[in-house]
């Protein structure tokens, strides 16, 4: 298959990549479109058939097979009668699905990149996509043949000694051993489960307390019980199976594998109680909750009136590292946050336990107590212990105000961490709390300990994520007398996470200014931090006075780089990246951009016209070899520019051309202030929060006139050094800058001297007074640019620089296509 680029303009889709493992443990994945369309291709699958992400990605799959779409290929499998995904041949790139399939597998005839036929089983499950379609999940052990061990007698000792439905994973939690019952329970034959996990093989129906029970037997070599495995296809919301999960050690006694064993629960399992709604239907809700206040209420309304007539749930703050106190830490004063209530009586009895509260359990309480010990607890209100916190704790008397008879402590523990506690009462119900009620109590806990913990982590992570990509983004704008901008920028919504969106305002000699907008591929602290690489990268190349094309270029090459440093090799994974890079000249009013993959910046005429600003696309930064293009246009003094990402363009409620036309509308509109141009914009085509991080930035030109800038062109003649600090010191007073005369004729006859003496012919000297600060240009047609260095005590020359760069503010060289640019800028502050 041939080598595509990227459409220009286009973002390429995302690659999806399974965690690094040795060749026969490794999962190769890709994501497949309902159209049959590739969306995602994992290093694994590069591994496999020798396609880069970027020669895959957006290809039609069934290109990928070895028999072509015309029904030459073959399937096998319990689902071979069925039809396949895709369009044509076989496999999840093969024909469309007949409705309501969720799961494909099968063995399918792939062709590798060097043109070798290769016999892959696949397994494919249908999920929902990022856009709200549908796609496909396809995946294959690369190398699914187990190492010789589970050939021999260990793999023989574990499977001999199954009672029911027997599987054995290795030290990555990959399946290498499945029972009779195994299959039968997931209508998959071995080989097509044989180097998977278990929430690759069974994605929707597997519960995520198993692979975290299997990874504490390969910790602590300690067997594990699990309820809730999986549940038999077809088996819709019916309880899951109960779990045993055990070591089993190799001949050197340390733990090999995970010997999983699963079963239907009794008769008994299942009465009414045992059957709870909240312990299994509800735990998924608790599980999935939003955050942590969510969860916890959830967990007060499983529990009431199913199992207890009064629930709190209450919660300890959160350290920096967002830990609690560890079990045994000590049985001293407790401070938590009430998150919960719900009573049977309808409200009455929450009225006094205000949600948000800060609640201190006095030493030794059974509720300190309960969260030191790390375990649960029944308690009689008779108990010495209760009668002891009553007496000792005003905020307790209410135990025994409505006839509180039984109750139950119960920790929220997550992973060793303890981030709470349940307390549940009963007054209505005569029946006291027994141990089963206690075993359910736990269970409902431990999930909604997993939900907390998970919401508060993920809080975490987006809070640490937000003030990074803050702390990268410009805190202000700078101050320059060629644009005046302003600028917004919007956090995804959801769980999205933050993305690597950014913009940037920098100040350019000759009182130029660049303004910079692009888009970091994914989301997280990760795209953030590639964001604050590339806006320094941007920086430091237009610091060099680089054109557009150019910076663009060398972006490209850092992108690369980067994918290659965090991967350790080829890798397309910041293939997706775009940036727009606009340098204005308000002496010229010329406006020069390129940009790489990004949309085009909006431009609004004095006049009130409003259009897209023809700049070529260019490819993506990541791809490589590719050219960029750069567009010089001239603006009007007045003309608004708009340059923006592409999440203020992805609503869900209109297309990109009606995105834009919305978009060139409110631009257009009369404005007092840029800042009320923004929140127009913003409110015009965001009806709701983006699904995407959404930065703008919107400038208004300004013009450096005749008044304020003067040229003189030079002969080659060191004799007209002199006149050139004539006419300097001449145009000086004329700006009323006569304090400024002494150090500029300095600076004059150094730059001029040195253009005469090591430059070529024409030479032209040019002064601009930008507000604060004069600037000084000699410009000739050589390319060659002048270094400073440190003249010995001797030396006739090579002290220019030296002293240019001593009197004034700074000073550089700006190369252009007929040769080079020397300048030099004062503050006029201090005059």
């Amino acid at each position: 298959m041939e080598q595509l680029p990227t459409p220009p303009g286009e973002r390429p889709a995302r690659t999806t990549h399974a965690s690094p493992r040795t060749a026969h443990t490794a999962t190769a994945t890709a994501t497949v479109s309902e159209q049959g369309i590739v969306t995602g291709w994992s290093e694994e699958a590069r591994r496999l058939l020798g396609y880069a992400p970027a020669e895959v990605v957006g290809r039609p799959a069934a290109e990928l097979l070895a028999d072509r779409p015309d029904g030459s290929g073959r399937a096998e499998g319990p689902e071979q009668a069925e039809p396949s995904p895709g369009s044509g041949g076989t496999g999840p790139a093969a024909r469309p699905l007949a409705p309501g399939q969720e799961r494909w597998s099968g063995t399918v005839a792939l062709r590798h990149r060097d043109g070798r036929r290769l016999e892959a089983v696949l397994l494919a499950h249908r999920r929902p996509a990022a856009d709200g379609a549908a796609e496909w999940f396809v995946m294959s052990a690369a190398d699914g043949e187990p190492e010789a061990p589970w050939d021999g007698a260990l793999g023989d000792w574990a499977f001999d000694r199954s009672p029911c439905v027997l599987a054995v994973f290795d030290e990555d939690l990959r399946l290498v051993r499945a029972n009779a019952g195994m299959r039968r329970a997931l209508s998959l034959k071995e080989a097509q489960m044989r180097g998977l996990r278990l929430s690759e093989i069974a994605p929707d129906a597997v519960s995520e307390e198993t692979e975290r029970g299997m990874r504490r037997v390969l910790e602590t070599g300690d067997p594990q019980s699990v309820d809730g495995l999986v549940r038999p296809p077809g088996g819709g919301a019916a309880p899951g199976w109960a779990t045993s999960l055990a070591p089993v050690p190799g001949p050197d006694g340390r733990v090999r594998a995970v010997f999983l064993t699963a079963h239907e629960k009794a008769a008994a399992d299942t009465a009414p109680r045992a059957a709870l709604p909240p312990t299994l239907a509800g735990a998924r809700i608790i599980t999935a909750a939003p955050d942590s206040a969510h969860t916890a209420q959830e967990l007060a309304d499983a529990a009431v009136p199913r199992l207890a007539d009064f629930a709190i749930v209450d919660l300890l703050e959160t350290s920096p590292r967002g830990e609690g106190p560890a079990p045994g830490s000590g049985t001293g004063a407790v401070s938590v946050s009430r998150s919960a209530v719900r009573s049977v009586l309808g409200g009455s009895q929450e009225s006094r336990f205000a949600v948000g509260e800060t609640t201190v359990y006095p030493a030794l309480s059974p509720p300190a107590e309960c969260l030191a010990a790390g375990r649960g607890a029944v308690y009689g209100t008779a108990d010495p212990a209760v009668a002891r916190w009553v007496a000792q704790d005003p905020a307790a008397s209410w135990i025994g105000e409505y006839g509180t008879h039984s109750m139950m402590l119960v920790p929220l523990r997550d992973g060793g961490t303890t981030i709470g506690l349940a307390f549940f009462s009963r007054h209505r119900n005569r029946e006291p709390f027994d141990p089963e009620d206690l075993r359910l109590a736990e269970e409902l806990a431990a999930r909604a300990a997993t939900g907390i913990h998970r919401a508060r982590r993920t809080s975490r992570e987006h809070t640490s994520t937000m003030t990074l990509q803050r702390s990268l983004l410009p805190q202000t704008l700078p101050v320059q007398s060629a644009l005046e901008i302003a600028s917004r920028y919007l956090p995804a919504a959801g769980d999205a996470g933050v993305g690597g969106d950014w913009f940037d305002v920098i100040p350019l000699s000759g009182a130029r200014v660049a303004l910079v907008v692009g888009d970091v591929v994914g989301h997280g602290m990760r795209a953030s931090a590639t964001m604050g690489r590339l806006r320094t990268a941007v920086r430091t190349l237009a610091d060099v006075d680089l054109p557009p094309d150019e910076l663009l270029t060398h972006l490209d090459d850092l992108i690369l780089h980067l994918s290659a440093s965090e991967t350790g090799g080829d890798d397309a994974s910041g293939i997706g990246t775009t940036c727009l890079y606009v340098v204005y000249d308000p002496v010229t009013r010329r406006c020069t951009a390129a940009r790489a993959g990004h949309p085009p910046p909006a431009v609004v005429s004095p006049e009130g016209s409003a259009y897209l600003l023809d700049v070529p696309a260019g490819p993506p930064l990541g791809l490589g070899g590719l050219p960029f293009e750069t567009v010089e246009v001239e603006l009007p003094e007045g003309s608004l520019l708009a340059l923006y990402t592409d999440g203020l363009l992805q609503a869900r409620d209109h297309d990109i051309d009606e995105a834009l036309d919305s978009m060139l509308a409110a631009l257009i509109l009369p404005a007092s202030t840029l800042d009320t141009v923004c929140d127009r914009v913003l409110t015009a085509l965001l009806t709701h929060r983006p699904e995407d991080d959404v930065a703008l930035l919107v400038a208004r030109t300004r013009a450096l006139h005749t008044d304020k800038v003067a040229v003189w062109d030079l002969p080659s003649d060191p004799s007209f050094v002199a006149q050139a600090r004539r006419n300097a010191t001449d145009q000086l007073t004329v700006w009323g800058l006569d304090e400024a005369a002494f150090v500029t004729e300095l600076v004059v006859s150094e730059l001029v001297t040195n253009a005469i003496r090591y430059g070529e012919a024409p030479v032209q000297l040019r002064l601009i007074h930008e507000g604060s600060t004069l600037i000084c240009e000699v410009s000739d047609a050589s390319g060659t640019a002048p270094h400073m260095r440190r003249a010995r005590i001797f030396d006739e020359g090579g002290r220019g620089l030296l002293l240019v760069a001593q009197l004034t503010q700074r000073w550089g060289t700006r190369h252009t296509l007929f040769g080079k640019t020397i300048w030099a800028e004062q503050s006029l502050v201090d005059f």
